[in-house]
């Protein structure tokens, strides 16, 4: 589908009555630009990564950017936006599979999201942990939006934990903001070191802590 140019007035047609047509190319240009972005992004982050880049590699001419996003600003919050709605996807994929138990879903989502890097041989991290490395240099509204987003998944993770048997004496809510605050820089270093040692290394000594001792009876919580 070519992307989406403007009209030349001297060759319109009379637009006929009815329900108006729609611009199908609209919507898939919008998506392309994303999937660019989110592609750059990842692997780049914002502060080295430009527009012209993003038209090169998607194909897509300035003209139709801007008709989908007034700047950059602009773009980056709709990247973070589509982030999030994609991760949240997976994440809930990972933690509603009634088939394990809770922490097994929350491993479970560990070596999938490994998986994830693997397949793009590290190269990519994520998109809010690498944006959260460059606050100096975004937008002041970003900031914001990033601790929404990972507010979010640590709520998401600790109703999880909250049906698990945990150590006596544990917190869900304080178990879920520890993973997340070790899991994104597990990723920036598996990135940096181009390996999966970091999230193993992690994730191994994250779930050998919230395993109930041998000796005690497992607590578990009512949260909801």
């Amino acid at each position: 589908m070519s992307p989406l140019s403007a009209p030349d007035s001297r060759h319109s047609r009379p637009r006929p009555r009815g329900r108006p047509r729609t611009a199908p190319d609209l919507s898939e240009t919008r998506q392309r630009l994303i999937r660019t972005g989110l592609i750059h992004l990842t692997e780049k982050g914002y502060g080295a990564t430009g527009i012209d880049e993003i038209l090169k590699a998607s194909g897509v001419p300035k003209g139709s950017f801007y008709h989908h996003f007034p700047s950059k600003a602009a773009f980056g919050a709709a990247l973070i936006e589509a982030y999030h709605a994609y991760f949240v996807a997976r994440l809930d994929r990972a933690l509603s599979d009634d088939s394990l138990p809770p922490v097994e879903r929350l491993r479970a989502f560990t070596r999938d999201a490994e998986a994830g890097m693997a397949r793009h041989g590290f190269r990519r991290g994520c998109l809010i942990g690498n944006l959260g490395q460059e606050t100096a240099a975004l937008p002041e509204d970003f900031r914001a939006a990033l601790i929404d987003v990972l507010t979010d998944w640590q709520a998401r993770t600790a109703r999880c934990l909250s049906a698990a048997p945990l150590p006596a004496g544990t917190d869900p809510d304080a178990l879920a903001a520890l993973f997340w605050t070790g899991w994104e820089g597990a990723v920036l270093r598996a990135k940096l070191e181009g390996g999966p040692a970091p999230l193993r290394l992690f994730a191994g000594t994250f779930f050998t802590l919230i395993s109930p001792s041998p000796k005690e009876e497992p607590a578990c919580s009512t949260r909801s």
